[in-house]
């Protein structure tokens, strides 16, 4: 049986490893990264998952509906702020999604999750223990995306993206 080698076109590779008596070679699992192909369209794959729940609940900021709801948690000038709020959630959604300036979409992304995490989704004051529950999910949730879009603001698009194309690694994005 053949150990693979540095040179081998398999996913394991040999690194040294220190050994009081001798040094020894240990096959190691590589991580793919994002510039092979695979990692690329994974990359893709995840801004566009990402952004999914911004771009499908956008449109419900002009409803009625929603209108009505922010209005009895008690949103400050609701009729303005909610459809302001999905507009800025589409924008940030949409320079995710395209990797256009996705790290200042990132923080579009951040400046809609916090107020309205806080504001929307107060479970704490909650006395039905099933709204509370709900609610406590839905605040979750939106910690869960907030730090999505932290990483993408910090990290970018990655390869498969307008910014790449544009030489966006080597330029500051913000």
């Amino acid at each position: 049986m053949s150990t693979p080698t540095s040179s081998s076109t398999s996913t394991l590779a040999s690194r040294p490893v220190s050994a009081p008596s001798a040094s020894v070679r240990i096959p190691v699992q590589e991580t793919p990264t994002p510039q092979s192909t695979a990692g690329r369209y994974v990359v893709l794959a995840g801004r566009i998952l990402f952004v999914s729940i911004f771009l499908m609940a956008a449109p419900f900021h002009f409803s009625q509906q929603d209108l009505a709801y922010a209005v009895a948690q008690g949103v400050p000038m609701a009729r303005l702020l909610v459809p302001a709020s999905g507009l800025l959630a589409l924008a940030g959604a949409l320079s995710v999604a395209l990797g256009y300036r996705a790290k200042a979409g990132a923080w579009l992304l951040v400046l809609f999750l916090v107020p309205v995490t806080v504001s929307m989704h107060r479970f704490w004051g909650l006395h039905d223990p099933a709204t509370a529950q709900l609610q406590m999910a839905m605040f979750m949730k939106n910690l869960s995306i907030l730090g999505g879009a932290l990483l993408i603001s910090q990290f970018g698009a990655g390869p498969l993206s307008l910014d790449a194309a544009r030489g966006g690694s080597r330029r500051r994005d913000i």
